[in-house]
């Protein structure tokens, strides 16, 4: 379908362009903290397009940094840049070059044509790394949905080829050019993808519903991409999963039943890890599994504690929450990586209200994860009540559902031989009880205690 410039080579050339964070920096009154945070915000920009880089597989062989104060339209990083970037592409035989920034078409389309290689921008390359990862039916059913819909746009590069009526005995003549018949096979296998997706979607919902049924609440790791939640995900229940120093090295989602204190159980969900600039077809073709963060109980937001500009992830993650319709769903926020900073031990931190507000620990040396477990099963035992009840010498069978359900506090025997019962359990663990033929009448009702006041 493509005839792409000649070489399929990784060597690459890195082009970042710095352009102005805000119009405000100018303000007097805060010039230097603003330049500073510029500066830091700019590194930042620069180390991360370098990790999703080598995250990606390629060679990086010269990075190629400039200022502009808008984009140039043409070529995006301008004509006297795009001039050096020819020259060193020459110099270092590169086989494409990588463009920290989202390129509009023509922009990709000119800048190939004059470079005479490979150009990719910062979606494409993000794209690119997604196709790495996929393993599962779904997740390559979402990478190549977006990539089909990131392609459509930037049909018409430099390929002339495109523009012309196919050729040859029985095609000449009036009819679709090569770009119809190309924008028309796309757009069948996008309706194609959606309608598999639309399966997949369904056969999520049931699951859910499933565990729903179950009274399982679902607990899901979401969080900048490189935080450690795979890592803290394999701790919490000991699993495999892929989990690595690199961008993006979980795709997949992967659910677990982890056993909480206070004889609480939960579904433990991690997801594909957040970045700046996450490129909206991403988002729209992940759409079915970022509900399983959307339809989560409780997010735990892991953060990296050691990274220099933590709150900039955070707000970002937020902003992808947002996107998706998670913004209202609780969060615990989980500050990963303490070990790497000084005088930061595993602790949990209460807000004015009693609350927990953030849990500091370290999964890569499973300390603090006791704590993150206890932290969990508080917020969801916030609603736990404590019974007794009184059990006949003939019901054995109910004091056998009782000890597998619930806690037992305290038991004793009467004079009849019945058990007497001191339980204590979640208020929808009670409730899925009452439902039960038999159940109320073991019930005494003076005796109940609200633990949540």
């Amino acid at each position: 379908m493509f005839d792409r410039p000649v070489g399929t080579g990784e060597r690459a050339l890195l082009v970042h362009i710095e352009l102005p964070v805000s119009a405000h920096q100018s303000s007097s009154s805060s010039s230097d903290g603003l330049l500073q945070k510029a500066a830091s915000l700019r590194d930042e920009a620069q180390s991360e397009f370098y990790d999703l880089v080598l995250s990606a597989g390629a060679e990086p062989l010269s990075f190629i940094k400039g200022k502009r104060v808008k984009p140039e339209p043409k070529y995006f990083i301008g004509t006297g840049k795009a001039q050096e970037v020819k020259d060193a592409v020459k110099f270092y035989e590169a086989d494409l070059v990588l463009v920290n920034h989202q390129l509009t078409p023509a922009q990709e389309r000119n800048l190939e044509i004059m470079l005479q290689c490979r150009v990719l921008d910062r979606t494409g390359l993000i794209l690119d790394i997604f196709a790495q990862r996929a393993r599962s039916h779904e997740g390559k059913l979402q990478v190549e949905l977006a990539q089909l819909s990131h392609m459509t746009t930037r049909l018409v590069r430099g390929w002339t080829h495109l523009e012309r009526q196919k050729g040859g005995i029985g095609l000449r003549g009036p009819g679709e050019t090569q770009l119809e018949t190309d924008r028309r096979l796309l757009g069948m296998r996008i309706k194609q993808l959606n309608k598999r997706l639309e399966k997949v979607r369904k056969q999520r919902e049931q699951s859910r519903r499933s565990r729903q049924r179950a009274e399982l609440p679902t607990v899901s790791l979401v969080g900048y991409t490189n935080a450690g939640k795979s890592t803290l995900f394999n701790q919490l229940t000991k699993s495999s999963v892929y989990a690595a120093d690199q961008l993006f090295a979980t795709l997949d989602p992967t659910l677990r039943r982890v056993e909480l204190p206070k004889n609480l159980s939960m579904v433990l969900a991690d997801t594909v890890g957040f970045i700046s600039d996450l490129p909206h077809d991403l988002v729209e073709a992940f759409h079915a599994t970022l509900l399983e963060t959307r339809e989560a109980d409780l997010l735990l937001h892991v953060i990296d504690a050691h990274a220099e500009n933590r709150d900039k992830h955070i707000a970002e993650v937020n902003s992808v929450l947002q996107q998706i319709g998670a913004e209202e769903t609780p969060q615990l926020l989980v500050y990963n990586k303490a070990d790497l900073l000084k005088d930061q031990k595993p602790r949990i931190e209460y807000d004015s209200s009693g609350n927990i507000l953030r849990v500091w620990l370290s999964a890569a040396n499973n300390d603090g994860l006791d704590l993150l477990l206890e932290s969990i099963s508080e917020f969801f035992g916030k609603n736990r009540v404590q019974k007794k009840l009184n059990v006949p010498a003939r019901a054995g069978q109910w004091r056998a559902i009782l000890y597998e359900q619930v806690d037992i506090l305290e038991e004793e025997y009467n004079e009849k031989g019945d058990w007497l019962v001191s339980i204590e359990t979640t208020s929808r663990d009670f409730d899925n009880l009452l439902k039960k033929a038999g159940f109320s009448d073991l019930l005494i009702e003076e005796k109940t205690v609200d633990t949540a006041e």
